[in-house]
């Protein structure tokens, strides 16, 4: 079996297995980073609702098409002075951890005359390494994009550590706490539906655990090669 068949039988078994545990609830994005393109095309084409995710600009920049039926994710940290490479091309961004980027994402976005949705990223696991907003910095950075109105909240996002499930258990009830904190704030650019949590390691515990948008790579595309 060649890689391309090998990924869409992946991908094909991954979103059941998502639409089962979710009860049709849930959205399968692609973590497509070091994936050649002819398999990210091979994939997309004849398949609508396909959602990609990337992690590098560079790299989205490098492998970006477009297909009917496609949509482009970004999905890892963002430094600003990369933005105005991305605002054009992808639907969500699903990493906005301050309010530097999400004044950048709603200036380039004004010039371009678009409503950028996003999420907005909490490091729950409080893990050093990771981006995201504290628990403390995560109201009043609402409160800022509430002013904001090139952008469109459309949820938050999280990376968990790589731990145990007694470990991962208590920081899903707090991230799911806070996707409800969001829910209850109004504002004209909120639209709170998403909390994307989960990865090829643990996206099954995260659905069963408040999650309804996965990010998942390596179950569908295989290891990955970071040499390349």
């Amino acid at each position: 079996m060649d890689k391309l068949q090998a990924v869409v039988r992946n991908y094909d078994n991954t979103l059941a297995e998502v639409s089962e545990l979710s009860k049709g609830e849930a959205t399968l994005v692609l973590a497509s980073k070091t994936v050649e393109q002819e398999v990210l095309h091979g994939l997309a084409a004849g398949r609508p609702g396909v959602i990609l995710g990337e992690n590098r600009v560079q790299e989205l920049l490098s492998k970006y098409f477009t297909c009917e039926g496609l949509t482009w994710h970004f999905i890892g940290r963002l430094q600003t002075n990369k933005v105005k490479y991305i605002v054009d091309k992808v639907s969500l961004i699903q990493s906005v951890d301050s309010l530097r980027l999400a004044e950048e994402i709603e200036k380039r976005s004004a010039k371009i005359g678009k409503r950028m949705d996003i999420l907005l990223e909490v490091n729950v696991g409080g893990e050093e390494s990771k981006g995201g907003v504290s628990e403390a910095e995560f109201l009043p950075l609402l409160e800022e994009i509430k002013k904001m109105p090139h952008l469109r909240l459309k949820g938050i996002m999280s990376v968990l550590p790589a731990a145990e499930e007694g470990v991962l258990a208590p920081l899903y009830d707090k991230l799911k706490a806070l996707f409800e904190q969001a829910k209850s704030i109004k504002g004209d650019n909120f639209d709170i539906r998403y909390l994307s949590a989960g990865m090829s390691g643990d996206y099954r515990f995260a659905l069963l655990h408040g999650s309804n948008m996965v990010r998942i790579g390596s179950a569908v595309f295989g290891a990955r090669h970071y040499a390349q």
